[in-house]
């Protein structure tokens, strides 16, 4: 880690760094300065110092030996009860392109039982050059142990330059293990990625609560590891299959040993329709002033066939489900339409629905950051508005 210098020659002793540090952890010895045990390298020192006589010692991590031999860009072929998840994908379209920045191939790590159909029709239909499947009965439930050994493996074995994985339950819980079996890097829940002139992949994630935009390298160590947030980048289209190849790969019979035992897993129940996988959101914050008032958004969401979404303000008050919040700390979603209903538009809400085709903004503050992001705005009074949308839209029915 970066550490802290003093510099003798420029130090007067004058005490400023002691003044300005919050850990007691630099004392004046003499006439200069001086760290303590107590410094943790935070740095406020350095910016205290008229002098400029505290500067920051770059501890270099040495380069992975052989960098040129990693090449490629994978994907982890995320799939649940047999079937290949959509975030997969997402990934692909965007694999595709770092791929061919690179001018190197994209391969799909698909771990699993009884899977070779689903890795053929991901061949046939999606622009993939190759997918390694590891096949085992002990593969056919995620378990993040296991995962991540025979991942680890894999990566050592074949030298990928790049790899990505859904910030899912399993992509985030699994992937951290792999980074530091292989002794890598790894950014999590990116919402951008792209190629930069050296050839080194800029991966891009919300930072200090979404207010920036923080884009993080790893130039000396292989592969280069993100996770990517569900729903934000855009599947290719089906029917662009290139004619890969699937090649299956034996795992190592004692890496499939674990720990642990799954004994159940329970899909939690959702109210109308998964909002992670649907086409039109209608979403309610503290804006409604009570849990009764959910209703209206109920109502709305039931006649346009969409899903019942939350803001973290209204989750944290107990007027919903978790599993209906939206936002940097609950799901991210694209939907082609999404209804904010009393959500003032705060960045962490932001985050996780402004890639929405279509958004609707219903508040009765005319001036709520949610209307700057909003193709359709309307102030009123919800209790007014929503019912008159919900009646309006089952009359077009005929309902």
């Amino acid at each position: 880690m970066p550490k802290l210098k003093i510099i003798s020659d420029k130090c007067g002793g004058c005490g400023q760094c002691v003044d300005a540090c919050p850990y007691d952890g630099i004392e004046i010895a003499g006439t200069l300065a001086k760290f303590k045990d107590s410094c943790n390298w935070c740095g406020t020192c350095k910016d205290a110092c008229p002098f400029e006589a505290i500067v920051v010692e770059e501890d270099k991590a040495p380069a992975a030996a052989g960098l040129d031999a990693y090449k490629g860009v994978w994907v982890f072929g995320e799939q649940r009860d047999g079937h290949i998840q959509r975030v997969v994908l997402e990934l692909v379209g965007e694999g595709r392109k770092l791929a061919d920045a690179r001018k190197e191939p994209l391969c799909v790590l698909v771990l699993g039982d009884k899977m070779e159909g689903a890795c053929k029709k991901l061949l046939a239909d999606y622009p993939v050059d190759k997918v390694y499947y590891v096949e085992a009965p002990e593969l056919a439930v995620f378990e993040a142990e296991v995962y991540g050994k025979i991942c680890a493996d894999l990566i050592r074995a074949k030298k990928p330059e790049i790899m990505l994985a859904g910030a899912t339950c399993a992509g985030r819980s699994f992937l951290s293990r792999v980074a530091v079996e292989v002794h890598t890097g790894l950014t999590a829940d990116c919402t951008g990625l792209a190629i930069n002139p050296e050839g080194l992949l800029m991966q891009t994630r919300p930072a200090f609560g979404g207010n920036i935009m923080a884009t993080i390298l790893c130039p000396n160590h292989r592969p280069q590891m993100s996770t990517v947030r569900p729903r934000v980048m855009k599947p290719p289209a089906a029917g662009t299959g290139r004619g890969g190849t699937l090649e299956k790969v034996a795992p190592d019979k004692a890496r499939l040993l674990s720990r642990s035992k799954i004994l159940d897993f329970a899909a939690e129940i959702e109210e109308t329709v998964n909002i992670a996988e649907a086409d039109i959101i209608v979403s309610g914050g503290r804006g409604l002033g009570g849990p009764e008032n959910f209703k209206l958004v109920e109502d709305l969401a039931k006649a346009l066939g969409g899903a019942v979404g939350s803001s973290r303000a209204a989750v944290d008050a107990g007027w919903k489900p978790y599993s209906h919040q939206v936002g940097q700390t609950g799901k991210t979603v694209c939907p082609k339409l999404y209804v904010a209903c009393g959500i003032s538009g705060a960045v962490q809400h932001l985050v996780g629905m402004q890639s929405s085709d279509t958004i609707v903004a219903i508040n009765r503050d005319p001036d709520a950051p949610i209307f700057k992001v909003a193709t359709y705005g309307i102030v009123g009074d919800l209790k007014e508005v929503l019912p008159i949308l919900t009646r309006k839209i089952l009359e077009r029915k005929g309902k």
